[in-house]
């Protein structure tokens, strides 16, 4: 999804489906359009969709733009839902769970993308037996491009994951995982797009060095890591083999892998791994 290439209402992939779970969507930030598409694309029309957005002007862009309704309060949007999809920043969340549980109606759904906010801190605010799933997404979910882990809350059942899956699958990759693995996604996927637009922008300063334009350089640089991720993703074959086949002996790629080992990089890659991980868990603790 990308906002300068979207003009007026998204049209739903198929026809509005009077049984589909009306949503509302908290946020109306860069992850809560992303989150907004995503349903429109799935499936729900405009119409079962509400977003609140305190920025007046925000809000107008997204009901200009997909032809939902905006201006509500949280709490007028969240007592006519089937499912709140919560895209607020994880230092709003307590607040924004105390204005949900007075209204929250017997089985809706709440889904949250907060970063680091354990499913325990909305089980404790909200009425007992309220299903909620957590999502760890990623920022190339505003492309379609995403990878997110979702984690089951204790009330929440198969159907709410497999709803929560039709909801976030247009944003890319969906996995199901035990929140205790939440940590560890966010260090892969989470923060893993910063790692390859690290890449992409050493590899396009490296360009630079052998006289490349800085932007061809960089050009070529973001199809080649976008190419070989897609590659990857697709060919179902391990990375490692996937590399030899570019490596031929005594050539070009060789060398230069050589020099990453030489380097240390994989190493780092690992430490910065970790590193993500174990700055997760202290977020969550506090």
């Amino acid at each position: 999804m990308t906002t300068s290439s979207t003009s007026g209402p998204v049209t739903p992939a198929g026809a509005a489906d009077e049984g589909r779970p009306t949503v509302a969507v908290v946020g109306g930030g860069v992850m809560g359009e992303a989150l907004l598409h995503a349903v429109l694309t799935a499936g729900w029309a405009p119409e079962q969709v509400e977003v609140v957005e305190r920025a007046v002007p925000r809000a107008d862009e997204l009901a200009g733009r997909y032809g939902v309704r905006t201006g509500a309060t949280t709490e007028a949007a969240a007592a006519r839902a089937d499912v709140v999809l919560l895209a607020v920043k994880p230092d709003v969340v307590p607040a924004v769970l105390a204005t949900l549980a007075p209204v929250l109606r017997g089985g809706t759904l709440v889904v949250s993308v907060a970063a680091g906010v354990p499913l325990a801190t909305y089980e404790k605010a909200l009425p007992t037996g309220t299903p909620v799933v957590r999502v760890m997404p990623n920022t190339p979910a505003v492309v379609g491009k995403g990878a997110s882990a979702i984690a089951a809350g204790t009330s929440a059942h198969d159907g709410h994951l497999e709803l929560t899956e039709r909801l976030l699958a247009a944003t890319g990759l969906v996995v199901r995982v035990p929140e205790k693995q939440l940590d560890a996604v966010t260090a892969i996927s989470g923060s893993g797009p910063a790692y390859a637009f690290y890449l992409i922008d050493a590899m396009a300063e490296a360009g630079v060095l052998l006289g490349l334009s800085r932007d061809l350089a960089t050009r070529l640089a973001a199809a080649t890591v976008e190419g070989a991720g897609a590659l990857a993703a697709s060919s179902g074959e391990h990375p490692a083999v996937l590399r030899e086949r570019v490596s031929s002996p005594g050539g070009t790629t060789v060398a230069a892998v050589a020099q990453l080992d030489a380097h240390a990089v994989r190493a780092g890659v690992v430490a910065a791994a970790r590193a993500a991980h174990d700055r997760s868990v202290e977020l969550g603790k506090a």
